[in-house]
């Protein structure tokens, strides 16, 4: 499967954390991330991140070009909402990517624990058919 991950300045360490965790899993699949997040938890973890530009530098966007060609499977946002961004448009555009192309998408750790899970378990096996 392949994994979308971004996450707003705020929740880059949860991130982190979130991948630690998970590392595991994790490990088994294809991971993409924006480029401060990816390179961040490369430092942390042992896993291979292929990274976009920076979110506000257009690494959102590359993400939203490989949802809308059905490359990602599956995409985790922790996203910061107490705080507007300048590039807010931009994040939008991943949350309606992911509702047009019924992509799993998870907001917050408690979301995303619930799809990292799921994945270990295989209920996303369902991503292998879409994508043929």
């Amino acid at each position: 499967m392949n994994i979308g991950l971004i996450a707003h300045d705020a929740k880059k360490i949860l991130m982190q954390n979130f991948c630690i965790a998970y590392q595991g899993t994790l490990c088994k699949h294809s991971i993409f991330a924006t480029g401060t997040t990816g390179r961040l938890i490369e430092e942390v973890t042992n896993l291979n991140i292929h990274k976009y530009l920076a979110g506000h530098l257009g690494g959102a966007k590359q993400l939203g070009a490989q949802i809308e060609n059905n490359e990602i499977d599956l995409v985790i946002f922790l996203r910061d909402p107490e705080t507007q961004k300048s590039h807010e448009p931009t994040v939008h555009d991943v949350f309606r990517l992911c509702d047009i192309h019924n992509i799993p998408l998870a907001t917050n750790v408690a979301t995303a624990e619930l799809l990292v899970r799921a994945l270990e378990r295989g209920d996303l096996d369902w991503r292998d058919l879409v994508r043929m």
